[in-house]
Order: C-alpha cells, then sequence, then structure tokens
C-alpha cells in the first residue's frame, strides 16, 4: 500500500476548472500518486500535471505553490499526501 508522506496543503480551490492551488512542504513530481484529506475531503489520485505560474512543469519543490488538476472536489486547508512505496 505504501505509507503517507505530507508534502503540502491546499491554498484555493477553482471550481470550474477543478484546479486546486498547492503549497508545497517537500518535493512533488507528476507521475506521484497523492491522497488528499480533510474534514470532509478523501481524495486519491495520480499526479497527471502540474503548472507553476500557468507553466507546466514535472517538478516542484518546498517553498513552491503549484497548480494541479483535481478528480473531485477539495477544500482550503486540506492536507496532501504522497504515496510512498517501502
Amino acid at each position: 500500500m505504501g505509507e503517507e508522506k505530507l508534502v503540502g496543503r491546499i491554498t484555493h480551490y477553482f471550481t470550474r476548472i477543478s484546479v486546486a492551488v498547492v503549497e508545497l512542504s517537500d518535493t512533488l513530481r507528476v507521475g506521484d500518486e497523492i491522497i488528499i484529506k480533510g474534514a470532509t475531503t478523501n481524495l486519491r489520485q495520480k499526479v497527471e500535471s502540474m503548472q507553476i505560474m500557468h507553466e507546466p512543469v514535472t517538478e516542484a519543490q518546498a517553498g513552491q505553490s503549484v497548480g494541479l488538476k483535481v478528480v473531485d472536489r477539495v477544500r482550503e486547508g486540506d492536507k496532501v499526501y504522497k504515496v510512498v512505496e517501502q
């Protein structure tokens, strides 16, 4: 199953385009599997694409904010975890 490692939190969600803004506390890459958790959120998906300032990127570091397409509604303050295989 893999363990969950906190990599960031949701700071904004754009409903119309299903894009979440994630403020990263660790590295995140396209292809990573993530879990987004909150009071009413529990969502697992693969990172298909990320953007920084509307430019596509394949990797982002701690301290950066990325736009991330999400498969369902998320909320500000939700935590983002990366699934790390043992």
